[in-house]
Protein backbone atom coordinates (compact mmCIF):
# COMPACT_ATOMS: atom_id res chain seq x y z
CA UNK A 1 0.00 0.00 0.00
CA UNK A 2 0.90 3.45 -1.27
CA UNK A 3 2.29 6.57 1.23
CA UNK A 4 -1.06 8.03 0.27
CA UNK A 5 -3.74 4.91 0.63
CA UNK A 6 -1.96 4.44 4.05
CA UNK A 7 -2.51 8.10 5.21
CA UNK A 8 -6.60 7.12 3.34
CA UNK A 9 -6.56 3.95 5.23
CA UNK A 10 -5.67 5.77 8.98
CA UNK A 11 -8.38 8.89 8.41
CA UNK A 12 -10.48 6.18 7.66
CA UNK A 13 -10.32 4.45 11.04
CA UNK A 14 -13.43 5.96 12.56
CA UNK A 15 -15.97 4.94 9.93
CA UNK A 16 -18.27 1.80 10.64
CA UNK A 17 -17.90 -1.41 9.34
CA UNK A 18 -21.15 -0.44 7.28
CA UNK A 19 -19.60 2.57 5.79
CA UNK A 20 -15.96 0.68 4.56
CA UNK A 21 -17.83 -2.02 2.86
CA UNK A 22 -19.84 0.80 1.38
CA UNK A 23 -16.65 2.28 -0.11
CA UNK A 24 -15.24 -1.00 -1.11
CA UNK A 25 -17.78 -1.79 -3.02
CA UNK A 26 -17.46 1.94 -4.56
CA UNK A 27 -13.73 0.55 -5.57
CA UNK A 28 -11.94 1.64 -2.40
CA UNK A 29 -10.46 -2.15 -2.31
CA UNK A 30 -7.49 -1.03 0.27
CA UNK A 31 -10.25 0.21 3.12
CA UNK A 32 -11.03 -3.77 2.98
CA UNK A 33 -7.67 -4.15 5.26
CA UNK A 34 -9.17 -1.98 8.23
CA UNK A 35 -12.06 -4.85 8.37
CA UNK A 36 -10.10 -7.61 8.52
CA UNK A 37 -7.96 -5.64 10.94
CA UNK A 38 -11.08 -5.21 13.12
CA UNK A 39 -12.32 -9.10 12.70
CA UNK A 40 -9.22 -11.14 12.94
CA UNK A 41 -8.99 -11.60 16.44
CA UNK A 42 -13.41 -12.00 16.48
CA UNK A 43 -13.13 -14.94 13.68
CA UNK A 44 -10.07 -16.50 14.27
CA UNK A 45 -11.41 -17.37 18.19
CA UNK A 46 -14.80 -18.58 16.37
CA UNK A 47 -13.01 -20.73 14.14
CA UNK A 48 -10.62 -22.14 16.93
CA UNK A 49 -14.10 -23.34 18.34
CA UNK A 50 -14.87 -25.28 15.80
CA UNK A 51 -12.15 -26.55 14.13
CA UNK A 52 -9.32 -26.95 17.37
CA UNK A 53 -6.14 -27.07 15.41
CA UNK A 54 -4.70 -23.37 15.18
CA UNK A 55 -3.28 -23.47 11.58
CA UNK A 56 -6.71 -24.48 10.34
CA UNK A 57 -8.24 -21.40 12.12
CA UNK A 58 -5.82 -19.96 10.19
CA UNK A 59 -6.29 -21.31 6.79
CA UNK A 60 -10.55 -21.01 7.83
CA UNK A 61 -10.64 -16.98 8.50
CA UNK A 62 -7.67 -16.39 5.20
CA UNK A 63 -11.11 -17.90 3.24
CA UNK A 64 -14.06 -16.72 5.24
CA UNK A 65 -12.43 -13.02 4.49
CA UNK A 66 -11.62 -13.69 0.45
CA UNK A 67 -15.01 -15.11 0.48
CA UNK A 68 -16.47 -12.28 1.67
CA UNK A 69 -14.81 -9.72 -0.38
CA UNK A 70 -15.88 -11.54 -3.44
CA UNK A 71 -19.23 -11.38 -2.60
CA UNK A 72 -19.66 -8.73 -0.62
CA UNK A 73 -22.25 -6.76 -3.23
CA UNK A 74 -24.63 -9.25 -1.53
CA UNK A 75 -23.84 -8.35 1.74
CA UNK A 76 -27.58 -6.68 2.44
CA UNK A 77 -27.30 -5.20 5.70
CA UNK A 78 -29.94 -7.14 7.37
CA UNK A 79 -27.58 -8.37 10.16
CA UNK A 80 -24.24 -6.23 11.14
CA UNK A 81 -21.23 -6.95 8.28
CA UNK A 82 -19.61 -8.28 12.12
CA UNK A 83 -22.25 -10.54 12.35
CA UNK A 84 -22.39 -11.69 8.59
CA UNK A 85 -18.71 -11.85 8.39
CA UNK A 86 -18.81 -14.61 11.48
CA UNK A 87 -21.46 -16.23 10.15
CA UNK A 88 -18.97 -16.91 6.80
CA UNK A 89 -16.47 -17.75 9.05
CA UNK A 90 -18.43 -20.62 11.05
CA UNK A 91 -19.78 -21.69 7.34
CA UNK A 92 -16.20 -22.11 5.82
CA UNK A 93 -15.44 -23.74 9.19
CA UNK A 94 -18.39 -26.23 9.46
CA UNK A 95 -17.35 -27.07 5.85
CA UNK A 96 -13.76 -27.84 6.05
CA UNK A 97 -15.13 -30.46 9.44
CA UNK A 98 -17.19 -32.07 7.11
CA UNK A 99 -15.07 -32.72 4.06
CA UNK A 100 -13.13 -34.05 6.71
CA UNK A 101 -15.54 -36.28 8.68
CA UNK A 102 -14.20 -35.18 12.20
CA UNK A 103 -17.39 -34.13 13.48
CA UNK A 104 -21.59 -33.35 12.48
CA UNK A 105 -21.82 -30.08 12.25
CA UNK A 106 -23.45 -27.40 14.07
CA UNK A 107 -27.39 -27.83 14.34
CA UNK A 108 -30.78 -26.85 16.45
CA UNK A 109 -30.80 -30.00 18.36
CA UNK A 110 -31.31 -28.72 21.83
CA UNK A 111 -27.44 -30.06 22.67
CA UNK A 112 -28.48 -32.89 23.90
CA UNK A 113 -26.26 -35.64 25.29
CA UNK A 114 -23.93 -36.64 28.18
CA UNK A 115 -20.41 -35.10 28.83
CA UNK A 116 -17.51 -36.32 30.84
CA UNK A 117 -14.87 -33.08 31.65
CA UNK A 118 -11.15 -34.83 30.87
CA UNK A 119 -10.00 -36.06 34.08
CA UNK A 120 -6.67 -33.86 33.97
CA UNK A 121 -9.05 -30.89 34.17
CA UNK A 122 -10.60 -31.47 38.02
CA UNK A 123 -7.04 -32.30 39.80
CA UNK A 124 -5.02 -28.90 38.89
CA UNK A 125 -3.14 -27.27 42.04
CA UNK A 126 -4.22 -24.14 43.44
CA UNK A 127 -0.71 -22.71 42.05
CA UNK A 128 -2.10 -22.99 38.48
CA UNK A 129 -4.73 -20.50 39.28
CA UNK A 130 -2.21 -17.43 40.51
CA UNK A 131 -2.17 -15.34 37.21
CA UNK A 132 -4.41 -13.90 34.77
CA UNK A 133 -1.95 -15.60 32.26
CA UNK A 134 -2.17 -19.04 33.42
CA UNK A 135 -6.40 -18.50 33.53
CA UNK A 136 -6.17 -17.81 30.13
CA UNK A 137 -4.17 -21.13 29.50
CA UNK A 138 -6.46 -22.85 31.08
CA UNK A 139 -9.69 -21.54 30.00
CA UNK A 140 -8.30 -22.32 26.38
CA UNK A 141 -7.72 -25.75 27.14
CA UNK A 142 -11.11 -26.25 28.78
CA UNK A 143 -13.25 -24.29 26.20
CA UNK A 144 -11.45 -26.29 23.44
CA UNK A 145 -12.63 -29.80 25.16
CA UNK A 146 -16.36 -28.74 25.68
CA UNK A 147 -18.62 -30.71 22.70
CA UNK A 148 -19.38 -28.53 19.28
CA UNK A 149 -22.45 -27.53 20.15
CA UNK A 150 -21.40 -25.66 23.67
CA UNK A 151 -18.06 -24.88 22.54
CA UNK A 152 -18.78 -22.51 19.41
CA UNK A 153 -21.59 -21.05 21.57
CA UNK A 154 -19.73 -20.18 24.83
CA UNK A 155 -16.88 -18.89 22.46
CA UNK A 156 -19.35 -15.93 21.24
CA UNK A 157 -20.77 -15.49 24.05
CA UNK A 158 -18.48 -15.11 26.88
CA UNK A 159 -14.97 -14.40 25.17
CA UNK A 160 -16.53 -12.47 21.84
CA UNK A 161 -19.08 -10.91 23.98
CA UNK A 162 -21.82 -11.43 21.30
CA UNK A 163 -25.29 -10.78 22.10
CA UNK A 164 -27.41 -13.90 22.66
CA UNK A 165 -28.95 -12.22 18.95
CA UNK A 166 -25.90 -11.85 17.03
CA UNK A 167 -24.89 -15.64 18.51
CA UNK A 168 -27.95 -16.85 16.86
CA UNK A 169 -27.74 -15.27 13.58
CA UNK A 170 -23.51 -15.71 13.36
CA UNK A 171 -24.65 -20.05 14.45
CA UNK A 172 -27.68 -20.43 12.75
CA UNK A 173 -29.39 -21.47 15.75
CA UNK A 174 -32.75 -20.14 17.55
CA UNK A 175 -32.21 -17.49 20.72
CA UNK A 176 -33.61 -19.98 23.01
CA UNK A 177 -31.13 -23.12 21.91
CA UNK A 178 -28.38 -20.51 22.40
CA UNK A 179 -29.22 -19.54 25.75
CA UNK A 180 -29.92 -23.46 26.66
CA UNK A 181 -26.39 -24.61 25.02
CA UNK A 182 -24.63 -21.39 26.93
CA UNK A 183 -25.53 -22.56 29.98
CA UNK A 184 -24.91 -25.95 29.80
CA UNK A 185 -21.52 -24.96 28.61
CA UNK A 186 -21.03 -22.73 31.41
CA UNK A 187 -22.14 -25.37 33.76
CA UNK A 188 -19.16 -27.86 32.27
CA UNK A 189 -16.48 -24.84 32.61
CA UNK A 190 -17.24 -24.21 36.19
CA UNK A 191 -16.31 -27.78 37.02
CA UNK A 192 -12.58 -26.70 36.34
CA UNK A 193 -12.49 -23.19 36.58
CA UNK A 194 -15.20 -22.14 38.94
CA UNK A 195 -16.67 -18.35 38.57
CA UNK A 196 -12.83 -17.15 36.54
CA UNK A 197 -15.12 -17.51 33.10
CA UNK A 198 -16.39 -13.84 33.09
CA UNK A 199 -13.23 -12.18 33.92
CA UNK A 200 -10.46 -13.88 32.37
CA UNK A 201 -12.55 -14.93 29.19
CA UNK A 202 -11.54 -11.83 26.71
CA UNK A 203 -7.26 -12.72 27.46
CA UNK A 204 -7.71 -15.93 25.95
CA UNK A 205 -7.43 -17.09 22.35
CA UNK A 206 -4.77 -14.17 21.47
CA UNK A 207 -4.65 -12.84 17.77
CA UNK A 208 -3.25 -9.96 17.91
CA UNK A 209 0.46 -8.23 17.15
CA UNK A 210 2.27 -10.21 14.77
CA UNK A 211 0.17 -13.33 13.72
CA UNK A 212 -2.57 -10.14 12.86
CA UNK A 213 -0.06 -8.58 10.52
CA UNK A 214 0.63 -11.37 8.83
CA UNK A 215 -2.86 -12.83 8.56
CA UNK A 216 -4.11 -9.33 7.36
CA UNK A 217 -1.23 -9.49 5.20
CA UNK A 218 -2.26 -12.95 3.53
CA UNK A 219 -5.29 -11.87 3.54
CA UNK A 220 -4.95 -8.46 1.27
CA UNK A 221 -2.87 -10.07 -0.81
CA UNK A 222 -5.68 -12.80 -2.22
CA UNK A 223 -8.27 -10.38 -2.10
CA UNK A 224 -6.13 -8.19 -4.45
CA UNK A 225 -5.58 -11.32 -6.88
CA UNK A 226 -9.20 -12.08 -6.87
CA UNK A 227 -9.07 -8.07 -8.21
CA UNK A 228 -6.81 -9.25 -10.76
CA UNK A 229 -8.07 -12.56 -11.95
CA UNK A 230 -11.74 -11.79 -11.38
CA UNK A 231 -12.49 -14.97 -8.96
CA UNK A 232 -15.35 -16.36 -8.39
CA UNK A 233 -15.65 -19.09 -5.73
CA UNK A 234 -16.67 -22.56 -6.66
CA UNK A 235 -19.36 -22.58 -3.61
CA UNK A 236 -22.44 -21.16 -3.88
CA UNK A 237 -24.41 -18.29 -1.27
CA UNK A 238 -26.98 -17.65 0.07
CA UNK A 239 -28.89 -15.06 1.38
CA UNK A 240 -26.89 -13.13 3.62
CA UNK A 241 -24.12 -15.63 4.73
CA UNK A 242 -22.21 -16.58 1.66
CA UNK A 243 -21.17 -20.11 1.72
CA UNK A 244 -24.48 -22.10 3.48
Amino acid sequence: MGTAALLETRHSEGLTDEEIVQRVRAGDANLYELLVRRHNQRLYRVARAIVRSEAEAEDVIQDAYVRAFVYLHQFEGRARFGAWLTRIAVNEALARLRMQQRVQPLSDDGGEGEYAMPAHFHSMSPEEHTSNAELGRILEETLLSLPEQYRAVVMLRDVEEMSTAETAEALGLTEENVKVRLHRGRAILRESISDQVGTTAREAFPFMGTRCERMTALVMRRVTASRNTGLELARPSIGDAPGE
